[in-house]
């Protein structure tokens, strides 16, 4: 359990998870609070992967509900396992006859044959999916319900019922309540807007892309091996990257996924060539790719052209050199 939020910056830390005070704050009320946490930002800015640290550093078990268009409430809760009752029926059949042996009427076999429904639906034929997982377990767990924004508004109104109660109701059984209440940790890509009936029960939580200072921070923890000036240059363009028009603007998963590219590549710095070489790692469209093309080209036209000499002196003496740097110095 996480005595302070400075013990949350601590913890993640040491697992390799980056976060600001601001994080680390939501993250200890929400525990402190017993509330759920929504938290939503772009693709791959490291909101899933928050929730997995917080389970490990709290040492408890991930249940992960993926949500998608369709996703229903037997999906997510539970459902009936048919072909184990079909087995029972077949074993149990012998039974079943001497329950209806006897009877006048199809009614009356029907009758005798219903009162032994608690044979056939019972927890011994449930199958349990992660939210009854979640409310189940005998110690306390963290509930991930990734990318809800996918979800259906009805399966988000059915979610409010689960989150406000902590517990299931299974008709043919009846009430079943949380042994211990999970840690809930949901995520949205923003894909549509969440309603303010879910905003309402959740602590809020806005994770955007990283500073640079954040981002060499994340790459340098995560690609340890990365040469100091590599990770500054990459860090630098992947900033001015974002700025541009795009239709997937990268995140730092894509950051992450550059800098191991060149190392791959045995690239000591960021040169021309090996940035359009390497664009469609970090860039998903072709059209970005191409606009990215342009602009990287008119930048380093811009920093490589030479100041023309301001004395006749400084035009007869030879220009010394440059020293070769990457495109951004």
């Amino acid at each position: 359990m996480f005595d302070s939020v400075e013990a949350v910056i601590k913890d993640l830390d040491e697992l390799g998870y980056i976060c600001d005070k601001r994080i680390a704050t939501v993250v200890f009320l929400a525990q402190q609070l017993d509330k759920p946490i929504l938290i939503e930002g772009p693709a791959g800015v490291g909101k899933t992967e928050l929730a997995k640290v917080v389970a490990k550093s709290l040492g408890r078990e991930l249940i992960r509900l993926q949500c998608y268009e369709g996703l229903d409430e037997a999906k997510a809760l539970y459902e009936w396992e048919y072909s184990k009752q079909l087995l029972y029926t077949q074993i149990l059949k012998d039974k079943v006859s001497e329950t209806i042996a006897g009877a006048q009427s199809l009614g009356e076999a029907a009758e005798r044959v219903g009162a032994e429904d608690s044979v056939f639906f019972s927890n011994r034929f449930i199958v349990p999916r992660p939210l009854m997982q979640a409310i189940t377990a005998e110690k306390p767990t963290m509930l991930l319900i990734d990318e809800v924004d996918k979800s259906d508004p009805e399966f988000e109104a059915f979610l409010l019922e689960v989150l406000s109660d902590f517990q299931v109701t299974i008709p043919e059984i009846g009430t079943i309540e949380s042994v211990s209440q999970p840690l809930v940790f949901l995520t949205s890509n923003d894909a549509r807007e969440m309603s303010d009936a879910l905003k309402r029960r959740c602590l809020h939580l806005w994770i955007d892309y990283p500073s640079e200072e954040l981002e060499i921070r994340i790459l340098d923890a995560k690609v340890p091996e990365i040469a100091q000036q590599l990770a500054q240059e990459v860090v630098n363009l992947m900033q001015k990257i974002r700025e541009l028009d795009l239709k997937k603007t990268p995140s730092i998963s894509e950051t992450l996924d550059w800098a191991r590219a060149l190392m791959a590549l045995n690239a000591e710095s960021i040169e021309e060539e090996i940035v359009n070489d390497t664009l469609n790692v970090i860039l998903k469209y072709e059209g970005d790719v191409a606009k990215a093309q342009s602009e990287l080209s008119k930048l380093i036209e811009k920093k490589t052209a030479p100041a023309p000499p301001s004395t006749e002196a400084e035009k007869a003496e030879p220009s010394p050199e440059p020293a070769k740097k990457g495109i951004l110095h």
